[in-house]
């Protein structure tokens, strides 16, 4: 069993600091057994990022439809893992406002980092929690999971207006915050004509990524960790995506050296 001292360790063996803006992706299963288990988990974080900020996804967009268009993020439940299942409903973070992709924030400016959400009209929408990670020159954990979960490029897709992967028409989400009050806004969703889940091609992007010295590796536990820049992963897919005379990212491929080189 891995103790909380273990992890730190780990996490100081990847480089990351105190100070850090952190964002993780996680398997529980992949992790192994650990002193706490998932609230332990979230306690290393939390303990050792003490002058960062510890951003958890808690997304709940398979639940949050146009068929159910309601999101109480009191009650909402996680749809992506044991871990943020345990983080979304901890008092000592806050979590975000996004009817299908929150996440939950605790450390240094949370409060505000958050507080873009309540004007969130889509996934990742520019200016808002996911987008906003590359702006603090944030570091994304992938513990035990691939590039495919890695949700901050859907911040990129919109940033860049790629064609073809957000819905043109949206539905009505009636939204209660923590205090109880109701608001209703619009909310466009994912949605591609080449398939059903664009993110399962995220993995193109490994190879550049770690070429180029983007993406670094590590443990946690018993996982593999993709130890991602997000600045530069924003910036290395943006180039990317400028230098494509078409959409050749919705399929398995191995990207051109010369469109990123």
């Amino acid at each position: 069993m891995y103790t909380k001292e273990d992890l730190k360790n780990q996490l100081r063996q990847m480089g990351i600091h105190p100070t850090d803006t952190v964002m993780i992706h996680t398997s529980m299963k992949k992790i192994g057994q650990v002193e706490g288990g998932p609230e332990g988990i979230l306690d290393v974080f939390c303990e050792y990022l003490q002058d960062g900020l510890f951003l958890v996804p808690t997304h709940t967009w398979l639940e949050v439809t146009p068929d159910n268009p309601h999101f109480d993020v009191r009650t909402a439940v996680p749809n992506i893992g044991l871990i943020p299942r345990t983080a979304a409903f901890r008092t000592d973070g806050i979590r975000s406002l996004h009817p299908t992709h929150s996440l939950w924030a605790k450390g240094k400016d949370a409060e505000d980092y958050v507080r873009c959400e309540a004007s969130a009209d889509s996934p990742a929408t520019p200016g808002c929690c996911w987008d906003r990670l590359a702006d603090r020159h944030g570091k994304i954990l992938l513990i035990g999971v691939e590039n495919d979960k890695n949700t901050f490029i859907h911040s990129i897709d919109e940033r860049a207006k790629l064609p073809d992967r957000i819905s043109a028409d949206y539905f009505e989400v009636t939204i209660t915050d923590q205090a109880g009050n109701v608001t209703k806004r619009p909310m466009h969703y994912h949605k591609c004509s080449k398939t059903d889940d664009i993110s399962i091609y995220y993995g193109n992007f490994e190879k550049p990524m770690v070429e180029l010295g983007i993406q670094t590796f590590g443990r946690f536990g018993d996982a593999q960790v993709r130890v991602i820049d997000a600045m530069g992963c924003r910036n290395l897919i943006m180039k990317i995506y400028q230098r494509s005379t078409e959409d050749i990212f919705a399929q398995h491929i191995e990207i051109p050296a010369e469109l990123y080189r």
